[in-house]
């Protein structure tokens, strides 16, 4: 059976691959990007197999629009990728108000507001599946990317909620958590402008990060994304890349370490006549 899915940020990189790979198996694919015309070669060759739609994520109101106008056009829908993102390097005090504003806007409540567009036509029309771009840095971080890390932080916790709101509808959600993937992500990267007081401070990344160096392969990425979408019980989340695996576990590890060791001054808080409920404990 074709499958119909739904991308932001198909322009290059990642999103770009994935909506070949869809295309080439014969697939239907609604692309959204904010320069259309970047997928005119596609669309020579796929013909009305490839919708295509100029899309800001930053900008909920075309969000909204560009969604209702991809469901009624194309009926079902069967999976939707939010993919769109960017990224910003350099220490929390070096970062600048459009910075942050922006790099929320795009990561975070594009990405929220995507999800809110999305939800009334995957439950009217009986279930679907969303697949949302977070990464290792959603459970550890990096000095130097502080702003990104608080966006894939935050939208690890939105879809933690989230998905038991959906699943009685059919609607299954993962969070796909690469580690570091060859893509044209990290020449796009801002570099902020960095502070003297910072200048020899050996935690705060600064330079490129060599491809080689890099454990992820895009394109295995991109099909690992397919088969995922494919499961009849998709997890809610999904490594991708050795990388992501080693960092994670241990961060988790370290993490649940500190938990424990934290036990006996936690439950010295509790007020007197405390009883944990099944629904709290």
């Amino acid at each position: 059976m074709t499958t119909t899915w739904f991308i932001t940020g198909t322009s290059s990189g990642f999103g770009r691959t994935l909506t070949e790979l869809l295309l080439e198996r014969g697939d239907r694919v609604a692309a959204t990007l904010r320069t259309p015309a970047r997928l005119d070669d596609l669309v020579a060759r796929h013909g009305d197999r490839l919708w295509v739609r100029a899309l800001d994520v930053t900008d909920t109101a075309q969000i909204r629009e560009v969604v209702d106008a991809a469901f009624a056009e194309l009926g079902r829908i069967d999976v939707v990728v939010s993919n769109a993102g960017s990224g910003v390097i350099g220490a929390a005090e070096e970062l600048t108000d459009t910075h942050i504003d922006t790099l929320i806007a795009t990561n975070l409540t594009g990405s929220i507001q995507l999800a809110r567009a999305v939800v009334p036509h995957l439950r009217a029309q009986g279930g679907g599946r969303i697949l949302q771009l977070s990464s290792m840095g959603g459970h550890m971080s990096f000095p130097g990317f502080s702003l990104y890390h608080a966006t894939k932080w935050g939208i690890e916790g939105f879809y933690d909620a989230l998905a038991p709101e959906v699943e009685p509808f059919g609607i299954h959600t993962t969070l796909v958590e690469p580690g570091m993937i060859r893509t044209p992500f990290y020449d796009a990267v801002v570099h902020a402008t960095p502070h003297p007081a910072y200048a020899d401070n050996p935690a705060v990344i600064r330079g490129d990060i060599p491809l080689e160096q890099m454990a992820g392969d895009q394109t295995k990425v991109a099909r690992a994304m397919i088969d995922l979408a494919r499961l009849r019980c998709p997890p809610r989340r999904r490594l991708l890349g050795s990388d992501a695996y080693a960092r994670v576990h241990d961060a988790l590890t370290e993490r649940l370490e500190q938990v424990e060791s934290q036990r006996d001054i936690a439950m010295s808080t509790d007020a007197d006549d405390y009883v944990a409920t099944a629904a709290m404990a």
